[in-house]
């Protein structure tokens, strides 16, 4: 939701998997969910008692759908690459931490040409609990090599603002995917309205002002 303008796609994906099972996936519902494991949003869907081997079936099919809907086409957020190498040429070290499987993180680190920003990435299935636990921001610190405290996070999502902070990070949120008085109020401590707002520049003042 931050470098790909994914929302679209994943709202469609998990439409065309509920569906095929006699369930629907309201706008309200997807806006609430998004951000979360999708293990997570399974059982908000199916029911809180639905089996793990159920679980693991549907976020198959439904990731496997998102995939389909962006192969070829990998919707990168306007400015995506032009702001991952300002912050790379500033020394800035730079990691991926996604919800998301392996496969949908290498789907568009690959197709859309981004390895050669990142020094870490973590998927969902790398750590146990996901957002708004901060599980996923401190193994991306600790794959940096970097100290939580000199870390920021950038999100979309109130459940990931809500992680930073549980890390102990600084979050910085792209509005888009939620308005801005939702992010401000999940602790977000800069608001953006375009990945050209993310500069070096930012990120110092976030660290300074923790």
């Amino acid at each position: 939701g931050v470098l790909v303008d994914s929302g679209a796609a994943h709202a469609e994906s998990w439409r065309i998997v509920a569906r095929q099972h006699g369930l629907d996936v309201s706008d309200e519902l997807f806006q609430s969910t998004f951000g979360r494991p999708s293990r997570d949003i399974i059982r908000i869907i199916w029911g809180a008692d639905t089996t793990d081997a159920r679980v693991a079936e549907l976020d198959d099919e439904k990731e496997l759908r998102y995939r389909e809907l962006i192969h070829g086409n990998i919707p990168l957020m306007p400015g995506c690459r032009e702001m991952l190498a300002a912050l790379r040429d500033a020394g800035l070290v730079l990691s991926v931490a996604t919800s998301g499987p392996r496969e949908n993180l290498e789907c568009v680190i690959s197709e859309g040409r981004l390895s050669e920003f990142f020094t870490a990435t973590v998927h969902g299935f790398d750590i146990q609990h996901g957002k708004p636990a901060p599980d996923c921001f401190l193994l991306a610190a600790k794959r940096c090599g970097l100290p939580p405290a000199d870390c920021v996070v950038v999100e979309d999502a109130p459940v990931g603002i809500e992680a930073a902070t549980a890390a102990g990070m600084p979050a910085i949120a792209l509005t888009g995917t939620h308005p801005a008085e939702r992010l401000r109020a999940a602790g977000a401590s800069e608001i953006i309205n375009h990945l050209s707002a993310l500069a070096p520049a930012l990120i110092t003042k976030c660290l300074k002002h923790q």
